[in-house]
């Protein structure tokens, strides 16, 4: 299995993970892991697949990423414009999905997600990143 691949690096197996999941699922434009950057109170940006985005480190609070660092629960976003606090990473994006990554119970990052289609994630989606998200924290 991909994740379980001790010969590969970590970080190649998260990249692969990305391009999976972006080249598999039609409505996943972006798709990226962020993690909290050593003991500051801001996301760092891992691997990830899909267009560049100057959006590298991200303080807790701000946008949708650095508000599920602090919340520490999923975050939908049916339609980014509609969202006070969204951090634009294109003009292309309609809608955004983001799951926390726990390791040993610690929000540790996210997985994040956008999408070019207004209001494409639903529960299945959520679910599916979850067990996304909890087989990725066995390999950190």
């Amino acid at each position: 299995m991909l994740l379980k691949d001790e010969s590969v690096p970590v970080n190649d197996r998260l990249q692969r993970v990305c391009e999976l999941l972006k080249e598999r699922i039609s409505y996943y434009d972006w798709v990226g892991f962020y993690f909290r950057n050593g003991d500051k109170e801001e996301l760092k940006l891992g691997p990830y697949a899909g267009n560049p985005t100057d959006h590298t480190i991200i303080p807790f609070g701000k946008g949708i990423c650095g508000q599920v660092a602090v919340s520490n629960k999923n975050f939908v976003v049916p339609d980014v414009k509609a969202q006070d606090n969204y951090i634009a990473c294109s003009l292309t994006v309609k809608s955004e999905i983001v799951i926390p990554l726990f390791k040993d119970g610690v929000n540790i990052g996210q997985i994040d997600i956008d999408s070019n289609t207004i209001d494409p994630f639903g529960k299945a989606d959520e679910e599916f990143l979850e067990f996304v998200n909890a087989e990725v924290s066995k390999i950190l």
